[in-house]
């Protein structure tokens, strides 16, 4: 089945991947609500006017205005610089976001981040830090600028800001430490090796011929899997596709995460039920092998490992069905492997849980919105 993500901006290749979506969407619903690994959307880029009036129109022919594809090919290399620019200017006259550095370089290099240049951030950098040009000046001219800053931010948004850490102190007290940074994690736990490679989009064959629409980080039966993000417990149980999993959603519904094939019979943290509101860094599960059987609690997966998927959610039509957009995660994890949650393990009752604790302000601002 056709890779959606290698659709890019020439409008003859536009028009052909619309009119084979359309066949594909077909086959599509007819599985779609599973969410699982099995999952298939059409994705990739939306450039030209023609082409985007065509795909933001109903059958009714009433006008849409959410984004229906995205293609996620920030490098980790673009996202560490960026970041460190956004940690850099925090507090000054001139704070630069991560993310509308991102969007730039996206709309100057129509999303592909093959010809992203270190040096090209910088110099957009030294005039933005200039005074001479505000984001909304410099991006003015831009035409897909806001695009890229709503397709980017659905992705990155909410896992840079102010936090507080509990760390150790003197005299080997805990302390806590107000901070603002990077506060979203490796989905496996510090000091846990695991091996992956970009497979988005490869070929799986259980059940149907379809794509691979998550991202494989292989490693051993028992690993603790982490939160990503902080955010709610939204799915819990068994899929024949992903074995026992979990789905996350974040606190703005932009993103859902999904972790499946999770360990036999003791599959997730102490507790863990739907609902829960959980602190990026918690432990919520365990890796395993199970999946592929329409029976409950069975290993038929051939490798352990933790099968990572992110959909994005621009409107509640794109939660279930023909709508759904899901991205690859490589580069987001190779980034996020510079912050990996430290946890310990409890002898007694065999579970793991976080070293030092986190207060996240999106954790406070959403239960105060449910009070």
């Amino acid at each position: 089945m056709r890779d959606y993500r290698k659709i890019k901006t020439a409008i003859g290749i536009e028009l052909a991947a619309i009119a084979v979506s359309v066949a594909i969407l077909g086959i599509h619903g007819m599985w779609s609500s599973q969410k699982s690994d099995s999952m298939e959307s059409a994705s990739g880029k939306l450039f030209m006017d023609e082409i985007e009036d065509n795909a933001n129109t109903d059958s009714g022919g009433e006008k849409k205005d959410y984004i229906k594809w995205v293609d996620f090919d920030v490098t980790a290399e673009a996202m560490k610089q960026a970041y460190q620019y956004d940690v850099d200017t925090y507090g000054k006259e001139i704070h630069l976001d991560w993310i509308d550095l991102l969007a730039i370089m996206g709309a100057k290099n129509g999303g592909d981040f093959k010809k992203y240049k270190s040096e090209d951030m910088s110099e957009a950098v030294e005039k933005l830090l200039s005074a001479d040009s505000t984001v909304e000046e410099y991006t003015k001219d831009m035409k897909y600028f806001s695009y890229y800053r709503e397709a980017y931010g659905a992705v990155l948004e909410g896992m840079v800001g102010e936090y507080k850490i509990e760390c150790a102190g003197e005299n080997g007290n805990q302390q806590w430490k107000s901070c603002y940074g990077l506060k979203a994690f490796n989905p496996i736990a510090k000091g846990f090796p695991y091996s992956d490679y970009d497979d988005f989009g490869a070929a799986r064959s259980y059940g149907y011929r379809r794509s691979h629409l998550g991202h494989d980080m292989m490693g051993q039966v028992g690993t603790p899997v982490i939160s990503v993000e902080s955010g709610r417990i939204t799915a819990l149980g068994w899929n024949q596709y992903g074995g026992w999993r979990i789905g996350l959603e974040s606190f703005d519904g932009r993103r859902y995460y999904y972790y499946a094939h999770l360990r036999q019979n003791r599959p997730y943290a102490e507790g863990l039920k739907v609902g829960d509101v959980v602190q990026a860094g918690d432990v919520i599960g365990y890796m395993g092998r199970t999946g592929y059987s329409k029976t409950e609690n069975v290993n038929n997966i051939d490798e352990p490992h933790l099968h990572f998927g992110l959909q994005l959610i621009f409107d509640e039509s794109q939660r279930e069905g023909n709508g759904e957009i899901w991205v690859s995660a490589y580069e987001l994890v190779k980034f996020l492997s510079a912050n990996r949650s430290e946890v310990s393990r409890n002898d007694e009752t065999k579970e793991w849980t976080r070293v030092y604790q986190m207060q996240d302000m999106a954790v406070e601002e959403y239960t105060k919105t449910k009070e």
